[in-house]
């Protein structure tokens, strides 16, 4: 079964497609979100606007992580001469290929370079995860809670990061949003779970109007009796 959209091919506005194809790259990123995780062609970008201060042959365009982290160490040593913020959430999501990280970069050094603004900019979502495109699936197709944390937490993430707590604390953040994705589910689809109602759902309720008119009734039953 097709779905719509695939974490790995998440879109880029068309005016930034166009952009990017202007500036005689190398080579045209096909899979974005892997394409510009060692950071070899935004210094390319960057190479077209300020010349004096790129020099290629510095970078390299490997894929392991000492080689990102080397690249990306020169670009933001740049960046901090040239007092140009990225988000370091943004900048950490791109090196570690998380949903939707690489396309807000772009989309953000297009804003910066080009003073341009684009209508439909991507929010950047807590930790990049990947629930947009879990949210597309049917229930039975979505993760389990060890696929969540496989495909939330990257391997490149964990050895970048070699702290085991603070590698503790991300697994458990991904399993506590699991677990509220979770909660959603049932309350989206009661009888998939077999939710049974509570008696105060099954108990009959009245509208307030018909509430309140039942209220003189029960008081004059109640005097009749009395008498």
């Amino acid at each position: 079964m097709a779905y719509s959209q695939s974490p790995k091919k998440a879109g880029i506005p068309r005016e930034v497609l166009k952009w990017l194809q202007s500036l005689d790259l190398p080579f045209f990123p096909k899979n974005v979100r892997r394409d510009f995780s060692n950071g070899y062609l935004v210094a390319e970008i960057f190479s077209w606007y300020f010349p004096e201060d790129f020099h290629m042959h510095s970078y390299d365009n490997g894929t392991s992580l000492a080689t990102k982290q080397s690249n990306w160490s020169q670009i933001e040593k740049f960046l901090v001469k040239q007092n140009i913020c990225l988000i370091k959430e943004i900048v950490d999501g791109t090196i570690h290929c998380k949903p939707g990280a690489a396309e807000l970069l772009v989309q953000e050094i297009y804003c910066m370079l080009t003073n341009r603004r684009i209508q439909t900019i991507q929010k950047m979502e807590e930790g990049f995860t990947d629930k947009a495109y879990q949210d597309q699936l049917p229930m039975v197709a979505r993760s389990t809670a060890s696929v969540a944390i496989k495909s939330n937490l990257r391997l490149s993430e964990v050895l970048a990061e070699p702290n085991i707590i603070i590698n503790q604390c991300k697994v458990l953040a991904i399993i506590h949003r699991h677990i509220e994705h979770r909660k959603e589910e049932r309350t989206q689809d009661p009888k998939r779970f077999d939710i049974k109602p509570t008696l105060g759902e099954q108990a009959v309720r009245l509208s307030p109007l018909l509430a309140h008119e039942s209220k003189p009734n029960l008081l004059m039953n109640t005097s009749q009796a009395a008498c």
